[in-house]
């Protein structure tokens, strides 16, 4: 895949996808890559969008929704094996390849779980999907804050649009960005450091010192959570 074909895509290692969602690396590897357990082979749950053809997993900004919506419904109680037939099932229904972070799904995907526990016998996931309110908090969850294209998410408001924090993979490859000046909040918040103080990084770079701190605040809350 070259560099040209990744424009709009988003790039993340397991490692940043990790350190922005809060999911482990590992797992994320095992969902994207496949793996066995007990002597069970287990296919990847989709295909990434992205492949650099050197043996790692890299995510695209749709994987990155995907793994997310897909991480609150194990959260929840639903088992990896229903996540992964819903995702089969979701893709007649929606036709695309990661349907559970679009607005088709929040609409099918009710329903789709209850097929699954219904034909499987599956009490827990039954008693989870006929109380009326779970499936809408769940999905609340998965989708907080997320701009749509379409059916499909096309930008990420960390936190809140009001914190100014914003990934979109038509900017930056994807990278988190303080929204109002389009700089990456790495950069803004490495400049703080370099030049002493969030005031001087805001003369060096010649915005406001309300952009640099957000993008200092960002980062250093990826860095808590990450301890």
């Amino acid at each position: 895949m070259k560099d040209n074909e990744l424009v709009g895509i988003g790039l993340y290692t397991a490692s940043e996808a990790q350190r922005l969602l809060g999911i482990s690396a590992s797992k994320i590897g095992r969902w994207l890559r496949g793996h066995e357990r007990k002597g069970v082979h287990y296919d990847p749950l989709w295909t990434p969008q992205v492949n650099l053809n050197d043996g790692r997993v890299y995510l695209g900004f749709r994987d990155l929704m995907e793994v997310r919506a897909a991480n609150q419904f194990m959260k929840a109680g639903v088992s990896p094996h229903a996540v992964r037939k819903a995702i089969v099932v979701a893709q007649e229904y929606v036709d695309v390849e990661r349907p559970l972070s679009t607005t088709r799904f929040k609409t099918d995907g009710r329903s789709i779980f209850l097929e699954i526990a219904q034909g499987e016998e599956d009490e827990k996931l039954l008693d989870l999907f006929r109380k009326q309110y779970v499936f809408s908090k769940i999905m609340e969850r998965s989708l907080k804050d997320v701009e749509f294209e379409g059916v499909s998410p096309s930008r990420w408001w960390i936190g809140s649009q009001k914190a100014g924090i914003v990934i979109d993979p038509q900017q930056s490859f994807g990278q988190p960005i303080e929204h109002e000046t389009g700089i990456p909040t790495a950069v803004l918040a490495k400049a703080a450091i370099a030049e002493g103080s969030v005031a001087n990084a805001a003369r060096a770079w010649m915005v406001d010192r309300k952009h640099v701190q957000r993008a200092v605040n960002f980062e250093q809350s990826l860095t808590q959570r990450a301890a």
